[in-house]
């Protein structure tokens, strides 16, 4: 994905008026691999930042130690270790009260993926159930798998490229396996697949302004007709659906954790009239904009186990 690579010390984009930091992955030179593994020490402060951010990447988190609370997007998330974690790029999170919080990251671009697209689905649907709790055997597999990767990643050996991606495959694969984890999408013929790949990605990337089927199936370059029946015949659900439920959650994250007005927020989602927008705010989340913000933005969820 072109911006979400930057060279060590480079600073954050500064963000629009009132909207969240948007981190990209540092690599050590413009044609780097995009992946890094290491500890949350290794990786640096901003693996365990406290204030509200998203990101360019893909990030899994294995948490082996530590109190606190992870927040993602609305819901906050007690530490009780071992756990496993997706974020994907676009969503907000931060740590809040964290403490002596021990383990690793993988970090990771879409570009990461090429030899196994599939597994963008599979962390698509495991940011859905963000917060595992491991069992210790589990805890130990992942945690010897995650340690293969560091020992690749730092020795750097002969196509050290192309083990890192089929350690990492393996990995999500494994996660998906976890249980409690949503069930696997259907199979659906190659292109069609691709189309609805293309499509879920894309709903990730808040700063396209895309906020119609029609603008992406333009964007994709397939006809609004073709995209609904790639992306219903790969998920079950409609793309008209699926862009609602993405603008609704993005105007959550604003309202939560920004201070931009109502207004602002509406433009930001792709509302011209900000009644429209409390219409709708209304009608998704069964509240108006302003009580949403006034109630309480976060909410706690019990680990799963």
């Amino acid at each position: 994905m072109r911006g979400s690579t930057v060279l060590p010390g480079t600073p954050c984009r500064q963000p629009r008026g009132g909207e969240l930091p948007m981190h990209r992955l540092e690599v050590p030179a413009p044609t780097a691999l995009p992946f890094v593994v290491g500890t949350f020490e290794q990786v640096g402060p901003l693996s365990r930042a406290s204030f509200p951010h998203r990101h360019t990447f893909f990030e899994i988190v294995h948490v082996t130690g530590g109190s606190g609370t992870h927040v993602l997007d609305l819901a906050r998330l007690p530490l009780r270790p071992p756990h496993l974690c997706v974020i994907t790029p676009g969503q907000v999170h931060h740590w809040e009260d964290a403490r002596d919080l021990r383990g690793s990251v993988v970090l990771f671009t879409d570009d990461f993926l090429l030899d196994h697209p599939a597994d963008r689905d599979r962390l698509r649907r495991l940011s859905e159930r963000p917060w595992t709790t491991l069992s210790p055997e589990e805890d130990d597999c992942t945690g010897r798998l995650i340690e293969e990767l560091s020992e690749e990643y730092r020795r750097g050996d002969e196509d050290w490229h192309t083990v890192l991606r089929a350690l990492l495959h393996v990995l999500v694969v494994r996660a998906g396996r976890l249980p409690q984890t949503p069930a696997a999408a259907p199979v659906v013929p190659a292109r069609a697949g691709s189309v609805a790949d293309e499509f879920t990605r894309l709903t990730s990337r808040v700063d396209l302004d895309l906020w119609s089927v029609q603008a992406y199936a333009e964007h994709i370059g397939v006809s609004p007709g073709y995209l609904t029946e790639a992306v219903k015949a790969a998920t079950g659900r409609t793309p008209s659906e699926l862009v609602r439920q993405s603008r609704a959650a993005e105007a959550k994250r604003l309202l939560a954790r920004t201070d931009l007005t109502v207004r602002q927020v509406a433009d930001r989602v792709g509302f011209a009239d900000a009644a429209y927008f409390c219409r709708f705010f209304r009608r998704e989340a069964g509240v108006s904009p302003g009580d949403f913000r006034r109630s309480g933005e976060s909410v706690e969820r019990p680990t799963c186990e």
